[in-house]
């Protein structure tokens, strides 16, 4: 069975652009782990989140009671016109730390 060019380019595309989306979405994982679990010690949870989030990610934390809740999104590089736009999260839970002055956003 033979495949033409275009669809080999197609699929070489659709490769590369999946391998990004893992390692955005690894990205994503390890910013808001490291976000949450700075907020829980009572640091700024935001430098945390930025030091590992990939270019273009948003971080979200939330505090509720004694756990805080870190979310990070960021846009996958498409590479080729033809395949849509997406968009990969990680989140992270952490309690907070006895002791600790409270969680920091």
């Amino acid at each position: 069975m033979a495949v033409g060019l275009p669809a080999l380019m197609f699929l070489l595309v659709a490769g590369l652009t999946a391998v990004d989306a893992v390692t955005t979405r690894a990205g994503c994982v390890d910013a808001a782990r490291e976000a949450a679990l700075a907020a829980a010690r009572g640091e700024p949870g935001l430098p945390a989140a930025t030091r590992y989030a990939p270019a273009g990610a948003e971080v979200t934390l939330t505090v509720t009671g004694d756990r805080v809740t870190a979310t990070v999104r960021a846009p996958v590089r498409t590479f080729g016109t033809r395949l849509p736009q997406s968009t990969v999260s990680g989140a992270a839970v952490a309690a907070v730390e006895p002791g600790a002055p409270g969680p920091a956003s």
